[in-house]
């Protein structure tokens, strides 16, 4: 997961774009900048109500923090090997926590509680990517990526699939199980509209986000998947892998954002 969670990215602005409809999306002449590259692999940039970047270097062990005064320190070390990050209504971080498979609930003191460990006694892939719904809810996504640092070789679950952690819930309930590999995912506001990037496939769905967090009404938002997205005060959709693309609500291209390297 490699989502953008919220963090401003500005992008280069050129006299054709400064008329178009997409001009106002940043600020005028913004273009990404380099903060620091110390890292091995960076992934699940999420944003505190203050403002300040949390992010994980997920080989090296650490969720680190962009303070909003521009400074870099470590939040947590070691972190589970976190990967996807969210902040719930309380100012917990939500962490994908890889190196056992579980999710995690991160207090701004840096204590964790586990929120899930197994499912039905097997271990789950790998939660990957999460979101937190304005009930406090938690979707995720569990996609099968085999790493170095596990003791198995092979999934203990029969599919990759998308599954809904209810407030105060100790078992998850599977609400998609049709994707190949699901990876991005991100609701709006209102916590209707739930949309999930299977990059297995190449593709993003839209789904209606119902009681208990069932899905229903699956479309399909774009040809494209993601590595991870986050969503706009307009509804419009940022897809990381390739730099970053931004559709709208109706599933309009409305442009890409070059970020050198080779995956964001």
């Amino acid at each position: 997961m490699s989502a953008l969670g919220g963090v401003p990215v500005g992008a280069a602005q050129t006299p054709a774009e400064a008329s178009s409809p997409v001009s106002d999306l940043f600020a005028g002449s913004a273009t990404p900048q380099l903060v620091a590259k110390q890292f091995k692999f960076t992934e699940g940039p999420a944003v505190d109500r203050a403002g300040n970047v949390f992010f994980t270097d997920q080989p090296n062990n650490k969720i680190w923090k962009y303070s909003t005064a521009g400074k870099l320190s470590v939040f947590m070390d070691p972190a589970g090997r976190a990967n996807g990050l969210y902040f719930d209504q309380k100012g917990n971080l939500i962490a994908c926590a890889d190196e056992k498979n579980q999710l995690w609930s991160i207090s701004p003191s840096g204590q964790v509680t586990v929120l899930l460990d197994q499912l039905n006694g097997r271990h789950f892939n790998g939660p990957n990517d999460v979101w937190v719904a304005p009930g406090g809810g938690l979707f995720f996504t569990d996609p099968y990526y085999q790493r170095d640092y596990w003791a198995r070789t092979a999934p203990e679950l029969p599919g990759q699939y998308v599954y809904y952690l209810g407030p105060g819930q100790k078992q998850p309930t599977t609400v998609e199980t049709q994707l190949k590999q699901p990876n991005g995912i991100i609701g709006t506001p209102d916590g209707r509209t739930l949309y999930v990037a299977d990059i297995g496939d190449n593709k993003t769905y839209r789904y209606q986000v119902g009681a208990d967090g069932v899905l229903t009404n699956r479309q399909l938002f774009v040809p494209q998947g993601s590595d991870g997205m986050t969503i706009d005060e307009r509804g419009n959709i940022y897809l990381t892998g390739k730099g970053v693309t931004v559709y709208s609500p109706s599933g309009e291209h409305l442009t890409h954002i070059d970020v050198p390297g080779d995956w964001t």
